[in-house]
């Protein structure tokens, strides 16, 4: 991993969209910092496109993607959000001439999209309830994720967020999900398992294609990728633009791909770095 200030102003100047981890890459502890949410508003106003990425359930995006005014959370100022590792989506119903615009202009054009249909949906949910009823019963100390009532299409068990489950624990969980014909990917804070083949640069590349009929592999050199976890590991593999948030060295030598850049700080203030490195470049 090279320091984010190696990533040459020629390239900086090419980006016109970002996609970006949530959990310990926009958030310090389970909150947006206030550098990283005027970032994402800075990036907007610039005109860059910006679709968080999380395997976080659609149910605990929608309080940032839709807004929740009971809670005195605004809608985040993105295009899109991918929800539960890119199975899903919040998006606008309806594109202009212009593209996307931003989530807090159109609330009420959003809707959940799926690539999945709803009966195929409505089998694996009751598959995954059988899974989740043998884990429970073969590893008790093991518990689900506490935003699971709204997630839809996937298993979450918390292995760094409330409770913390050692690294052969971990194993041991992957290996009954992998039993069960599910796929898994590992964020910083769940377990994940699917039944699907989902993960962030899939579901990347099916939303720029639903959303603009366009071919994600093809305009790599437009885009940059911002995370810090194993399930980014498919995002740092096909991107030619890549930052690692600089807490991605906690878990760096557990990693197969790696990002190609890394930034000094941590979580929301690295994320914070990554935009006005963007920002910087283009202003020139």
């Amino acid at each position: 991993m090279q320091p984010l200030a190696d990533w040459s102003q020629e390239d900086r100047c090419q980006i016109t969209g970002i996609f970006t981890d949530i959990d310990d890459t926009l958030t310090t502890a389970g909150v947006i910092t206030p550098d990283a949410l005027q970032a994402l508003s800075d990036l907007k106003a610039a005109g860059l496109q910006v679709i968080p990425v999380t395997g976080r359930p659609v149910g605990w995006c929608a309080r940032f993607a839709l807004g929740d005014p009971a809670l005195g959370i605004a809608p985040w100022p993105v295009d899109a959000m991918l929800a539960e590792n890119g199975a899903l989506a919040f998006a606008p119903e309806n594109l202009n001439e212009n593209g996307l615009q931003p989530l807090s202009n159109k609330r009420k054009q959003l809707s959940k999209i799926y690539q999945q249909s709803e009966a195929t949906r409505a089998s694996n949910r009751t598959r995954m309830q059988e899974v989740a009823q043998r884990v429970r019963r073969e590893m008790p100390q093991v518990h689900l994720s506490r935003d699971e009532g709204g997630r839809e299409t996937d298993l979450a068990f918390d292995h760094h967020e409330h409770q913390h489950l050692s690294p052969q624990e971990v194993q041991q969980v992957l290996a009954i999900l992998h039993d069960e014909g599910m796929f898994t990917t590992v964020s910083s804070i769940h377990l994940h398992g699917c039944f699907g083949d989902f993960n962030k640069w899939q579901g990347a590349c099916w939303l720029v294609q639903h959303l603009w009929g366009r071919n994600l592999a093809q305009e790599l050199e437009r885009w940059v990728f911002v995370g810090d976890s194993g399930n980014d590991q498919a995002m740092f593999q096909h991107f030619r633009h890549s930052v690692g948030v600089a807490n991605i060295r906690h878990c760096a030598s557990s990693l197969t791909h790696l990002p190609r850049y890394v930034t000094p700080a941590e979580r929301g203030a690295g994320f914070a770095q990554v935009a006005q490195a963007i920002l910087q470049a283009q202003a020139r």
